[in-house]
């Protein structure tokens, strides 16, 4: 068994710091780099990139909502064309200062609510991957893992690009299978050894615990852990452990997918 651990990177900008990137880039193997319009700026965008590179991580774009105030997890009214060209604008980018590190670019997966409307609204999804697609059909399009995110990787499959799905095991579920809203108590997970656990449940069962305790099925290629969350470097660090402990290999999705 494989699995990858993702992260959600490089969303300083200016004086402000967000997250612990350079800790939890050491036990992740892939990076989604935001892009400059939720959070992110040149110089955080070249510094993400660095790092990962000096780690041996692989880099994907992470497009949103142009939102910085709100960090992207403001629903936004965007015709399908503006959400094209809005990701379209912002893998390149990121390809830019891949190119210019010498680093290839493997993957995309979008952010907060540009994610969580691609899951609900089929047009958003499609434009998502048509955007992604236009640029590099080589690029991995990250989904939600789950039968609720069924539509999302059809979207992407029919644009012609290969898909990885993905679970968070620091994130609450619904009965549905959606991430529970940030405004509920309990959406976001912190005890690092219950992330652990459902992290091993998600690689090796392929399954979810919903907060109402329904299990839910769903088989994911990847795994994400929020750099924001305040014990984001021990969660991933038990993660890794744990999976490793139990034979799980833990690799970037871009080797799975032999790019």
């Amino acid at each position: 068994m494989e699995i990858d651990i993702n992260c959600d990177m490089g969303e300083s900008y200016g004086p402000y710091k967000l997250g612990m990137d350079e800790e939890v880039m050491r036990y992740i193997t892939s990076a989604n780099v935001a892009c400059g319009w939720h959070g992110g700026d040149p110089m955080v965008m070249e510094r993400t990139v660095q790092l990962a590179k000096e780690n041996n991580v692989a880099v994907g774009a992470h497009p949103g909502y142009p939102d910085l105030m709100g960090f992207g997890r403001r629903f936004m009214e965007c015709s399908e064309k503006e959400i094209r060209n809005y990701v379209i604008y912002q893998i390149g980018a990121l390809w830019a200062f891949c190119r210019a590190a010498g680093v290839r670019l493997t993957h995309v997966k979008a952010h907060g609510a540009l994610y969580l409307r691609a899951v609900e609204d089929e047009k958003v999804a499609r434009a998502i991957a048509e955007a992604v697609a236009t640029v590099d059909s080589g690029l991995i399009y990250v989904a939600l893992a789950g039968e609720k995110g069924k539509r999302m990787r059809e979207c992407a499959r029919e644009a012609g690009l290969r898909v990885a799905c993905e679970a968070f095991p620091d994130r609450a579920y619904t009965r549905e299978g959606n991430l529970l809203s940030r405004k509920e108590k309990g959406a976001v997970i912190h005890d690092p050894s219950l992330v652990a656990q459902r992290a091993l449940l998600m690689a090796k069962e392929k399954k979810v615990v919903a907060a109402d305790g329904t299990l839910i099925s769903l088989e994911a290629q990847t795994l994400c852990v929020h750099g924001d969350n305040p014990a984001a470097v021990e969660a991933v660090r038990a993660i890794k452990e744990t999976l490793e402990r139990e034979g799980v290999r833990v690799k970037p999705m871009a080797l799975s997918f032999q790019i």
